[in-house]
This record gives C-alpha cells, sequence and structure tokens, in this order.
C-alpha cells in the first residue's frame, strides 16, 4: 500500500496513516479478498481534488474523496513484480475531511476511516450511485468496517434544518 501526502493545508496527524492502511485490510477482510493487493491513497487539498473532479467527472467542485478502480467485475491487473492485485487509487481531500468532521462532530480520524472505507467499496465494485438496496448495503459494510476499528459513528449524517 502506498500513501502519500501532496497537500499543505492539513498537517496528518500521527497515527493516520496506520489508520488508513487498517482501515484498507478490514474492508478486504470484510469482503474475503484473496491474495495481496495494491492500493495507492493520497492526500490532497481542496484545490487538488476539485480538479481531479472536474477532469474525471465533469463536477466543477471540490468533494471528498474520489475512488478509481483498477479492476472491473473482480478482474484486477497484477503487479509482476509483487503478485499483488491492483485495486487502484484513492485520492482524499484532507481538508474537506476536517471540515465533515466538524460539521458531522466526529473526530478526523473517523472521518479519514470512513472516506477509505467508503473508497475502498468503490474500487471492489460497489456503487450506491443509483441509490436503493446497493446503497444501503454499501452503508452497512461502511459502518461494519467503522465497528471493528472502534470508531463507530456518534452522529447521525442528516443535518438538522437550521445547519444546511
Amino acid at each position: 500500500m502506498i500513501i502519500d501526502n501532496k497537500q499543505k493545508a492539513v498537517k496528518i496527524p500521527t497515527g493516520l496513516r496506520m489508520l488508513v492502511r487498517r482501515c484498507c485490510n478490514a474492508v478486504l477482510k470484510l469482503e474475503k479478498f484473496e491474495g495481496p493487493a495494491e492500493i495507492s491513497v493520497i492526500f490532497v487539498d481542496n484545490e487538488q481534488i476539485q480538479k481531479l473532479n472536474a477532469q474525471y467527472r465533469d463536477k466543477d467542485a471540490a468533494t471528498d474523496v474520489l475512488s478509481f478502480p483498477m479492476g472491473e467485475n473482480g478482474v484486477y491487473d497484477i503487479n509482476h513484480a509483487t503478485g499483488a492485485k491492483i485495486l487502484g487509487d484513492i485520492v482524499l481531500s484532507m481538508e474537506k475531511a476536517v471540515e465533515q468532521a466538524d460539521r458531522y462532530g466526529h473526530s478526523l480520524e473517523r472521518e479519514v476511516g470512513y472516506l477509505t472505507a467508503h473508497s475502498m467499496l468503490h474500487l471492489l465494485g460497489y456503487d450506491h450511485e443509483k441509490g436503493g438496496i446497493a446503497r444501503v448495503r454499501m452503508r452497512e459494510k461502511e459502518e461494519e468496517v467503522m465497528m471493528q476499528l472502534g470508531l463507530p459513528s456518534t452522529a447521525s449524517y442528516v443535518l438538522d434544518e437550521d445547519e444546511e
């Protein structure tokens, strides 16, 4: 696993890289993923993620996390040097993570863990964009991983009317 910090807006707290590793491994274990996996996680700022969001999703706005899956239908390229299946890239805005942790009233660790679990599920083929049961199933898996990591939900993700 490669974790790279390409931003200077937010100081990366001690232990955050280890949390990201533990989160990725928890998702792989939950999904009974076989064999070694290669994942790249990149911390960026809002400006960097906005450019990527515009370039790849035609959405000219900063977002919290982007997933770039390399596999399709459970088929992945193999890194021949290591034998690992290449799952893809996770690009996480540390500025957005701080904003959202504040908004939802939980720790930065909880937010980064959640965004990592969410993105890992995308790398493994999950999709919540269509809503319905797929969205519910993905949400349940995210929360299961958060519980395993000792980062259970402390607040709902629904804002009160006066917070919107």
